[in-house]
This record gives C-alpha cells, sequence and structure tokens, in this order.
C-alpha cells in the first residue's frame, strides 16, 4: 500500500513537471514570434497600391559607374563650325518673300528667301549681252580664220575679231560668276536674289522681316546640323596633364533634370582661352544620346582617368536612418485581412529596408557597398525613399 502511494506521488510530480515545460516552451516560442514580428516591422514597409500611386515611386538597379578618379569641368554644347551657317546676302535689297519658320528643317539648297535688287537686272542683261556677242563673233572668228589660212583676208583682221571675241568671252563670265555668287541662274528674267541654305540642318534665328531692307554682311539666318554635337570643356592647366584623347566623359545638363550622358575625348587644344587660363577640350558625344540637344546647353562634366567602375545608385535612392544608411527593394506583394473581425483581404506592397555604406557621390550617383547581399534582380527604390523612411518612422521627419 505504502509502495502505491509513492507511485501515485510519483507520477504527479512528473505531469507537473511536464505541465511546466509545456508553458516554458509555449511562452518561449510566442516570445520569439514577437521578437521576430518586431524585427519585421522594424526592417518593412508596407503600402497599398493608392499610397504607391499617389508617392510615384520608381525602381532601378544597381549601375557600374566611374565615380572616383576624375576630373571636373565645366562648358558647353557645341557643334562644328562648318555644320553650324550664318546666311547673309552679297547684294542688299528689300525681302520679297520668307519661306520658313525658326526650328523648321531644311536641307541643303532650300530656297529660304528672295531678296529683290534692280542690280540683278543689270547683271543678267551683261550676261545675255555678251553672249549674243560672243555667238556673232564666234561665226565671224570661224569664217575670218578659215580666209586667213586661205591667205584670202589679210591675218590682221582675223587676230582682231579674235581679240574681241576674248575680250567677249570675258565679260560673259564675269557677268555668270557675279549672278553665280548670288543664287541667281543665268536663265532669270526677274530681279530676285534667293537666300539658299548652305547646309541641312534647323532654321535658328531669323533676322529679316518682309518688306524690310536686307543689307550686305549681316546675317539673314541661321542653319545649324546638330548631328555631330560635341562638348567644349574648360580644363585648367594643373589638370593638362591628366588628359589625353581617347578618354570617356560622363555630363550632365544642368537644366535638363541632370540626365547623365557620355562622350569621349578627340581633341585638346594647344592654347589657352583669354584670360580664364583654361584649355578647351573637346569630347565627341554618343550619337543615340546627341539627341533633343541643342548648341549652347551649359554642362557640368567628369572626365575619367582610369576604367575602374563601381556601383551606383541614384543620391535619392539613399536615405540616412540615425547613423546608418539604408536602400529599399520591393518585396513580393501580398493579400492582408484588415482586422481580426474583418476578414476581407485588401493587397499590399511590401519593401524591405538594406543597410548599405555609401561611398563617393558625382553626377547625382552615389557609390554602394552593400553589408548583405540582394539579389541580383532586385527593384531598387530611386524616387520615393525618403516616403517610405517616413512611414516605417511612423510619419516622423528623416535626414539625408
Amino acid at each position: 500500500m505504502k509502495n502505491i502511494k509513492y507511485t501515485i506521488s510519483r507520477t504527479s510530480t512528473l505531469l507537473f513537471i511536464a505541465f511546466l515545460m509545456a508553458i516554458i516552451m509555449s511562452c518561449n516560442k510566442q516570445k520569439a514570434e514577437e521578437t521576430h514580428e518586431e524585427e519585421k516591422s522594424e526592417s518593412e514597409i508596407a503600402l497599398t497600391p493608392e499610397q504607391f500611386k499617389t508617392v510615384g515611386i520608381k525602381f532601378g538597379k544597381i549601375e557600374n559607374r566611374n565615380l572616383n578618379t576624375i576630373i571636373k569641368a565645366n562648358g558647353y554644347t557645341t557643334v562644328p563650325p562648318q555644320k553650324s551657317a550664318k546666311i547673309a546676302t552679297l547684294l542688299g535689297g528689300t525681302v520679297k518673300d520668307i519661306f520658313v519658320l525658326e526650328g523648321t528643317f531644311v536641307n541643303k539648297g532650300k530656297v529660304l528667301a528672295t531678296i529683290q535688287n534692280l542690280e540683278v537686272v543689270g547683271m543678267l542683261e551683261d550676261y545675255k549681252s555678251a553672249a549674243a556677242n560672243i555667238e556673232y563673233l564666234q561665226l565671224e572668228y570661224n569664217r575670218q580664220k578659215t580666209l586667213s589660212d586661205e591667205n584670202v583676208n589679210p591675218r590682221k583682221t582675223f587676230q582682231e575679231v579674235k581679240a574681241k571675241l576674248a575680250v567677249e568671252r570675258a565679260k560673259a563670265q564675269a557677268a555668270k560668276n557675279r549672278l553665280q555668287a548670288l543664287n541667281v541662274s543665268t536663265s532669270s528674267n526677274n530681279a530676285l536674289i534667293p537666300i539658299i541654305a548652305p547646309i541641312s540642318g534647323y532654321v535658328g534665328n531669323i533676322n529679316i522681316a518682309k518688306g524690310a531692307f536686307a543689307e550686305t554682311g549681316i546675317p539673314l539666318f541661321e542653319v545649324v546640323d546638330n548631328s555631330q554635337m560635341h562638348l567644349d570643356l574648360n580644363v585648367y592647366e594643373k589638370d593638362l596633364g591628366s588628359i589625353s584623347i581617347g578618354q570617356e566623359v560622363d555630363f550632365i545638363l544642368t537644366n535638363q533634370s541632370n540626365k547623365s550622358i557620355k562622350g569621349k575625348i578627340f581633341g585638346i587644344n594647344k592654347s589657352f582661352s583669354n584670360e580664364s587660363k583654361t584649355v578647351a577640350v573637346h569630347a565627341k558625344i554618343n550619337p543615340d544620346d546627341a539627341k533633343g540637344l541643342i548648341s549652347g546647353m551649359y554642362v557640368s562634366a567628369n572626365i575619367n582617368l582610369n576604367n575602374a567602375t563601381v556601383p551606383a545608385l541614384p543620391k535619392a535612392a539613399i536615405v540616412k536612418n540615425g547613423d546608418k544608411f539604408f536602400i529599399f527593394i520591393k518585396e513580393n506583394t501580398l493579400l492582408q485581412k484588415d482586422t481580426k473581425q474583418n476578414s476581407k483581404e485588401h493587397e499590399e506592397i511590401h519593401f524591405n529596408a538594406i543597410e548599405v555604406i555609401p561611398g563617393a557621390t558625382d553626377m547625382g550617383f552615389t557609390e554602394v557597398k552593400f553589408i548583405t547581399s540582394i539579389p541580383a534582380d532586385s527593384q531598387i527604390v530611386t524616387e520615393g525613399a525618403f516616403y517610405l523612411l517616413s512611414a516605417q518612422k511612423g510619419g516622423g521627419e528623416h535626414t539625408h
């Protein structure tokens, strides 16, 4: 009987211990889950599709960029001299017609305007008169040459006709040259001087008006061919030793949303510009990037001195929280229940904060070093990161 009581007592004790262990394990599990949820909430942000659309979040990927060994330079976009024309007239006159507008594309040889000047009528008369005399004298020359060869007429008569023919030919050629310089056809019957585009390109400034007097030597039209746009960069004397043909250039248009464009140095001047003690360095722009550029745009450029590249992101993609820096990557879109009482599900777009170490910043990009690796196809937030940081901090202020 005593043994039976002892056995029951021992069994009760074991059951009690097992019950306590179960409670402890359950508490530990709950605590671990709470800790995990807490850690998850600190690094993840969820937005509804409406919030996502309102914020205007944009995504990008890591880019390899040269942000280290560089020389900074400023300058302008420009075109070669042979691709830009300022068109004037050699003979003044009244503007009769204008056939183009500023900004329109014209082909080489296109008539841009016509100018009326009565002197053209005199030039045409001189040419046609000389041409008629040539026709008569040519017949007389042939006749006198035959007679001279047969010793019928004195050779002196033949020489006189020959001289007159040469004079008329010279007059005709001089009149023809004057007309050609004015782009007037020798068969024309009016006093109009056509103003013709010497190159293909876009019409720039038009400095005349219909009915106004166009003076000689003053540009009436400007035509620019932007197909061979390049950069003129000003490099200081101390940096010249590091510049060479073939070096790559990254530049941004300061008034064009800081879009980065690439080029390559093809020429270096051998003289200083004015009193700035800078030398003009010329860089060709990649043709695909030159579209939409116009001559005279101000640029800020980096001349890359080596081919070393680093992973980089747009500066706006990196945010600072305390003494740490983060980027945000997009996670899977999830369906979540609104509340415990309401089983209706709604869509959420999740973002995860990833700690990074920023490096050099230039041209709107910052070098990025990752503490932990991320998938190569990660969608990284490049615009709207500050909003996500604010949402992560519960709507508080953020720094950058």
